[in-house]
């Protein structure tokens, strides 16, 4: 029985709990009408109120307007300046790349020139050196040619051998033939005497000490025409009293040299002999 009067109890609660929320909103909803229609009626009465003020309204409207053009002006003037400083500025830079890639150019050119001034130089340089290199084996060469020429020289000079101006004489101890004494001259590369001036006669007075001596004078070839052994004429020059001769008995066609001069004597007869050899080669 006390669950049926609270079950009866519970639902009277409910359907008056729901009254009164369907009565609050009736109340708010006709709250909110009259407030909306109110809120119309005012409107209506500034706006019919409030029609004289409408003007300066419309000024202050235009002056934002006006503020709002200057400022788009100014912004405008603004953005162009800072294009125009733009502009100059890479045309500054494109100015300065410009004359830094002429430059760079330039230096580049200098240096192709320098490097081709340099390969030349190189060249030169190499050509010098082999220029030197061949200067200092000749350079050896002629050393070691003096070398040997002073040895043989020395040599020489211990077999008797003098010097006299630019040649090399040699008087024999031994006599032999005018064939075999010029044999045994040119077995040393020398020769028999060419005299050639009065210095040289001189000097081979002195050396043979007056003694006959063969020298490199002959007329075999043809009969009173006398050569020299290197094939110059020795017709005029040193000759003595009387000669050349030609006795009947026999042939004189071999030069001697004593005292008194030049002499023709039979080729077969012995005496000493003078060899020369020039030092100059």
């Amino acid at each position: 029985m006390s669950g049926i009067v609270n079950d009866s109890m519970n639902k009277g609660l409910i359907m008056d709990s729901e009254d009164r929320i369907e009565r609050t909103v009736d109340i708010y909803i006709t709250a909110e009408a009259v407030r909306d229609m109110k809120h119309k009626k005012d409107t209506e009465d500034t706006t019919t109120t409030q029609t004289p003020q409408h003007t300066g309204s419309e000024g202050v409207k235009n002056r934002s307007s006006r503020a709002a053009v200057v400022c788009l002006v100014l912004l405008c003037v603004l953005l162009l300046t800072a294009v125009i400083v733009l502009c100059v500025h890479i045309h500054t830079n494109n100015t300065n790349y410009t004359q830094e890639r002429q430059q760079i150019l330039t230096k580049i050119t200098n240096l192709t020139e320098e490097r081709e001034q340099l390969l030349t130089n190189n060249m030169n340089l190499t050509k010098e050196k082999d220029q030197l290199l061949t200067k200092n084996i000749n350079l050896t060469e002629e050393r070691d040619l003096l070398k040997s020429e002073k040895s043989e020289l020395q040599n020489l000079f211990a077999g008797g051998w003098k010097c006299n101006q630019s040649s090399l004489y040699f008087i024999s101890s031994e006599k032999k033939n005018w064939t075999e004494s010029r044999r045994h001259c040119t077995d040393r590369g020398a020769d028999l005497i060419i005299i050639n001036n009065t210095e040289e006669q001189d000097f081979v007075k002195s050396m043979s000490g007056g003694d006959l001596v063969w020298i490199g004078l002959t007329d075999r070839d043809v009969e009173g025409t006398w050569k020299w052994v290197d094939g110059s004429n020795g017709t005029s020059g040193f000759w003595g009293p009387q000669q050349p001769n030609k006795p009947p008995t026999q042939e004189e066609d071999c030069g001697l040299n004593h005292s008194p001069g030049w002499a023709d004597f039979p080729c077969g007869d012995t005496y000493k002999w003078i060899c020369e050899k020039s030092i100059l080669k």
